[in-house]
């Protein structure tokens, strides 16, 4: 059948027009971005970690001394980090991009299950760099953010007043109110710097991905969320949150860094460390293994090798803190936790091999945490990522 010029002018008008109402009708948000709920397969993964390899490794991270190349300290330099919260549940793990961070705090978040909190900015530039699973907000977690000078917080919603439908009265303890914590920051408004799928962010910072442990591997819904590293730091310079501050001044600056370079520490051997953040609870027992080849300590959990799913790899690490802080809780019927970080106390530091007691101090939930020796000098941590697990107050560690 032959058709005119004239009919198939009018066709192409027609499918244009069909796709364009396709696209109308798909959700979004304040922030541009449609919806979070849509699944999508595993995206096939690239070469991106490798990006970099080739260059050589001059620029040092503010954050933990660790050497990279200028293409990446290029990169990290035009933005502020990323700190963002990944779940521990068995059946979510291996996690994605734990081994990237460049600072991850550990601590329970209900029920004896521990939570992560990456710090992702030098480590974190290659362009496939993802976290996941991204999991719910916890008030300490959110008291340790405020340090780091307003950076993006990525998470999934988070304890809040959760109020009764009846009554109209929260069924969470205020110990555990993060999401308005959030608020009170002023970082949990439209177009803030808080990343949260029930806020105004979703596709492509964040989706779910069903496959993403691998096709034919089944995987309930709240271990599927994925953050998009490279897309979070576009939509935060979308919004103004950049390297720079509304007073002009750069986000580094705002920011006490921690002392890095050659350890002096001068303690007692600790070539093997375990702890339990509950007792009984075995899937979260933590080791740690050190290796005089790399002075790294690798580590495991649940008496098997704690391993990234993007690299496939063990994480490592050379420097290791445990901070003691006082635990609350449950406090409700949510089994909220509490543990306070804002304040001081003890703990003990793990490098090359080593391991010191220290103390530690923030004074105000704004300010830096310190951490020093017993005799009030400031830690000097290796070069490379830093490890903060918290646990209560009269936990045993053990090492030799």
């Amino acid at each position: 059948m032959k058709l005119s010029s004239k009919t198939i002018v009018s066709l192409v008008i027609t499918f244009f027009v069909s796709a364009g109402l396709a696209y109308a009708v798909v959700p979004s948000n304040g922030g541009g971005l449609v919806s979070p709920q849509a699944e999508t397969p595993t995206e096939k993964k690239s070469a991106g970690f490798g990006q970099f390899a080739d260059e050589p490794k001059t620029e040092a991270c503010p954050l933990n001394g660790k050497l990279y190349s200028k293409s990446e300290k290029t990169l990290w330099e035009a933005r502020r980090p990323i700190l963002a919260m990944i779940e521990n549940d068995i059946h979510a793990r291996p996690q994605s991009g734990l081994a990237s961070a460049d600072i991850v705090y550990e601590a329970v978040a209900e029920g004896g299950i521990t939570r992560f909190m990456g710090v992702f900015y030098c480590g974190a530039q290659a362009d496939t760099a993802k976290v996941a699973p991204v999991r719910s907000a916890r008030i300490y977690f959110v008291n340790i953010a405020a340090e780091y000078n307003t950076p993006i917080y990525m998470h999934v919603g988070g304890g809040n007043c959760s109020a009764d439908a009846a009554s109209g009265q929260c069924t969470s303890n205020k110990k555990a109110f993060a999401l308005e914590e959030l608020v009170k920051l002023g970082w949990r408004k439209a177009g803030g710097n808080d990343f949260d799928t029930i806020g105004d962010i979703g596709i492509p910072v964040m989706k779910r991905d069903y496959q993403r442990l691998g096709a034919g591997v089944e995987i309930a819904t709240e271990h599927t969320y994925v953050g998009y590293l490279s897309h979070a730091w576009r939509e935060a310079e979308k919004r103004g949150y950049n390297h720079l501050t509304p007073s002009g001044k750069t986000w580094l600056s705002g920011v006490k860094l921690w002392k890095t370079g050659t350890s002096d520490i001068a303690g007692q051997p600790a070539q093997n460390i375990k702890y339990d953040f509950w007792s009984n609870y075995k899937d979260f027992t933590v080791d740690w293994k050190y290796d005089p080849t790399t002075k790294e300590y690798l580590r495991n959990q649940g008496s098997v090798s704690h391993l990234d799913l993007e690299t496939g790899k063990q994480i490592t690490v050379p420097n290791i803190l445990v901070q003691f802080a006082k635990e609350e809780g449950p406090l409700d019927e949510h089994k909220h936790m509490f543990y306070t970080v804002i304040g001081e106390g003890t703990g003990l530091y793990f490098t090359g091999g080593q391991a010191v007691e220290i103390k530690w101090k923030k004074s105000k939930q704004m300010e830096r945490t310190i951490f020093t020796d017993k005799s009030g000098k400031e830690i000097t941590f290796t070069p490379g990522a830093i490890w903060i697990s918290i646990l209560p107050i009269g936990n045993k560690v053990v090492y030799n």
